[in-house]
């Protein structure tokens, strides 16, 4: 069998990481759960075993038929053609199309040479773009960056249930225990247990879209859309613009594809790059949703630099009523995360008191950094 050499001296989890940021900057949807999982799985198989390299790598990072061709395209890249299992199933790959991530840069994938400096440098310009203020980036970059938040993670948090679910352990489960009684015909048995299940924990998003945060804008909705695609039955993330007046454009981002579901709230948000008036806001969501219970118990998001048209008063008033029905209050600021910044914005400054967390949000990394904070919430 085939031997899946290394395109450099390095180590086999250098190697294989490699790989797999390569395959996500092709676009595949390679999060960090599914790089540990390719390191466990080649430990099992062995990297001196192409074959099983290939399988144990096709089985964790792919998950959806369409990705399979990409998936062989870029492992034929990375690794040597020969490196391929010889087996039936997987067509023969051709090299990988990548878009290059800088103006005026193309990429060589030609796989008929044992040189992978190109997919190497993929990898590394797509983990410069991860750290990069998307606000600076050029029209190039910011189509790179747009494919690849079909990757980033999405945060479900949980919160438990009042139904409850047989279980090894927790609290006697008295119906079950005596039905099974009932049919030993009151012989002696075990006890049955149970716990309490645990549901998907509504989220919401408020995305300030006011001349101010305008740089962000896009990437903030494109944000909002990867977390709110939703499988059949689940409603659990609702986004909300505010700028002048506030927008509900939860069912305007409930499409598959992303720039449909722009364009589709594009042209419901009516106050695109104007004003701020976050308290005025805030005050209709909870005044128009709080008392659905929309933010009852949820994790609320809000996207903002903090900078208010109106009176800090108001703005910390409503921050008070938001904090007192939701779970956890997250404030995302896009300018916190670069050099010399201090939270002495009036209107962060009134926030302030009533926020979980105050997080960065000016890059891709820092997105990441966020979904995980919401799925533990």
């Amino acid at each position: 069998m085939p031997t899946a050499t290394a395109p450099t001296p390095t180590s086999p989890e250098e190697l294989l990481l490699g790989f797999a940021r390569a395959a996500r900057a092709a676009g595949l949807p390679v999060t960090a759960d599914r790089e540990t999982a390719l390191l466990e799985a080649v430990a099992l198989v062995g990297i001196d075993d192409g074959a099983g390299t290939y399988w144990a790598g096709r089985a964790t990072l792919c998950s959806a038929p369409d990705h399979l061709e990409r998936y062989d395209r870029v492992f034929a890249a990375w690794f040597h053609a020969a490196a391929r299992p010889r087996t039936a199933g997987p067509p023969t790959p051709a090299p990988v199309p990548m878009a290059s991530l800088a103006d005026g840069e193309t990429l060589d994938t030609d796989t008929g040479t044992d040189d992978p400096r190109g997919m190497h440098a993929v990898a590394s310009r797509a983990d410069i773009l991860r750290h990069r203020d998307v606000a600076t980036l050029t029209a190039s970059e910011k189509a790179d960056l747009a494919t690849m938040f079909g990757s980033l993670p999405q945060p479900r948090p949980l919160r438990r249930s009042a139904r409850r679910t047989p279980w090894r352990r927790g609290e006697i489960d008295a119906h079950r225990t005596l039905r099974r009684h009932l049919e030993l015909w009151g012989e002696p048995a075990g006890l049955e247990w149970r716990r309490r299940d645990s549901a998907p924990r509504r989220v919401v998003l408020l995305v300030d879209v006011s001349g101010s945060m305008a740089p962000y804008a896009d990437a903030l909705l494109r944000l909002a859309h990867r977390w709110s695609v939703r499988g059949r039955g689940r409603r659990d993330v609702h986004v909300f613009t505010m700028g002048t007046r506030l927008t509900d454009v939860t069912r305007a981002l409930d499409r598959p594809d992303p720039e449909q579901a722009l364009a589709a709230a594009g042209d419901v948000v009516p106050d695109w790059s104007g004003g701020t008036r976050l308290g005025e806001t805030l005050k209709a969501f909870l005044d128009q949703w709080g008392r659905r219970g929309l933010a009852r118990g949820a994790v609320v998001v809000v996207f903002s630099d903090g900078w208010e048209r109106g009176g800090a008063e108001l703005l910390a008033e409503q921050m008070a009523r938001l904090r007192a029905v939701a779970h956890r209050v997250v404030w995302v600021n896009p300018h916190k995360g670069k050099p010399g910044y201090l939270p002495v914005q009036q209107g962060i400054v009134a926030v302030l008191p009533y926020c979980d967390d105050l997080l960065a949000g000016h890059s891709y990394a820092t997105f990441e950094a966020l979904a995980e904070v919401v799925d533990r919430a």
